[in-house]
């Protein structure tokens, strides 16, 4: 029997916060949290365990985190590393499911907001079987090896901001 297809998350994103505190998902996201997640509007997030974002994806990867904790326990073993895998665990394990509307208009609940330094503003960005979500000035104090992601955010964000102002 053929291993499931992962969900794959691609393209990038930018979403002002709203009225009643809401984000917008990108349709792109909507649609392969939907299918991650057997027609369910919602997504889990995550604080990333070495930059200051968060990471989502659907329910359906939760099955693969067993094997990547694995894996992570191996390499450190390799590489002769310490490895606590009770914490990494938790790293892992410790998603928030947040649902979303239709329309992708979702909540970000307050605790993961601070986690990454999340204000009024968002930048979206897939990365194969997850996605980040960024502050803007979080993204914007990493380095030069990050200017793809930091240049379509500052394009994605003028427009936004330009749309709003008009609006």
């Amino acid at each position: 029997m053929a291993a499931a297809q992962p969900h794959i998350y691609s393209g990038q994103d930018f979403s002002l916060q709203r009225d009643k505190n809401r984000f917008v998902l990108p349709p792109q996201f909507r649609k392969t949290l939907r299918e991650s997640n057997g027609g369910k509007n919602s997504m889990l997030l995550v604080k990333h365990d070495r930059w200051e974002c968060l990471v989502g994806f659907g329910a359906s990867r939760i099955a693969e985190l067993a094997a990547q904790l694995d894996r992570e326990e191996e390499l450190a073993a390799k590489a002769g590393r310490e490895f606590d895998k009770e914490k990494r665990s938790l790293d892992l394990y410790t998603f928030e499911e947040v649902p979303f509307d239709g329309s992708g208009r979702f909540v970000l609940p307050d605790n993961l907001a601070a986690m990454a330094a999340i204000g009024n503003q968002i930048f979206l960005q897939g990365g194969g079987t997850f996605f980040t979500i960024w502050s803007p000035a979080e993204l914007e104090k990493l380095g030069s090896d990050w200017k793809n992601a930091k240049a379509a955010c500052a394009s994605l964000a003028e427009k936004e901001l330009k749309k709003a102002r008009k609006a």
